[in-house]
């Protein structure tokens, strides 16, 4: 009887081992497919420098909605720090390209009502104004007249990170993030019902409130595919 327990006990230990083996080997084959995943993803990616014009207005045209990049007007500096039209469009929108003398990326994409606001920042800042006097020079212009915010509700979108690299194939930046702003000049949190500051992540909330640069901003996004 002794020896029969033995032998019993030996066959369940054997057993035990056996199905902890496969179970490691059945993890650890899981954890290589997850890597090797990990690695094909990685070296899909072809990121190269944004080094030539034609890369630049690629990566601005980002900035503006999918169904519009065809026809899209657009400006900026070019890669010898002229600040050029690189070619007219037909539809309402207007891209400006990152400034390749900057570090990072900033295009954007904006309503073309809204270009006289946008050419009069432009403008002050070339002069050597500050953030704050151009905030300033535009808030007095704009109550006066002198100067347009463009029709109520023009956005302004923005494809913007901190690196200069992007990939050929399909024009996206590197780790580079998307947000618009609605401009609705002098609206204030109780014109609007908006809060002051978001509520939760990618909620819409009301920046400069009271002020010709009022604008809802809707928070960075991740997805640029969903536009």
């Amino acid at each position: 009887m002794r020896n029969l327990w033995s032998a019993l006990f030996i066959i369940v230990v054997i057993t035990s081992c056996n199905t902890n083996e496969k179970t490691k080997t059945e993890s650890e084959s899981k954890i290589t497919e997850v890597t090797n995943d990990t690695v094909t993803d990685t070296t899909k990616k072809n990121y190269v420098s944004i080094d030539n014009d034609e890369a630049l207005v690629a990566t601005a045209l980002m900035a503006a909605p999918k169904s519009s990049r065809a026809n899209c007007k657009v400006i900026g500096y070019n890669m010898a720090g002229e600040f050029v039209t690189f070619r007219e469009g037909t539809n309402e929108f207007i891209v400006l390209t990152d400034n390749p003398k900057k570090s990072g990326f900033n295009a954007a994409c904006y309503h073309k009502s809204l270009e006289p606001f946008m050419a009069r920042g432009r403008e002050l800042k070339a002069e050597g104004k500050t953030g704050v006097e151009i905030f300033d020079i535009r808030e007095e212009e704009v109550k006066s007249g002198k100067l347009s915010m463009g029709e109520p509700g023009a956005t302004l979108h923005i494809y913007y990170g901190t690196s200069n690299r992007y990939d050929p194939e399909t024009s996206l930046v590197e780790d580079a993030i998307y947000r618009y702003v609605v401009y609705l000049p002098f609206a204030t949190s109780e014109t609007t019902g908006l809060p002051e500051a978001p509520v939760a992540s990618n909620h819409p909330w009301i920046m400069n409130p009271g002020t010709h640069r009022a604008h809802i901003m809707i928070s960075p996004v991740n997805n640029l595919d969903k536009k």
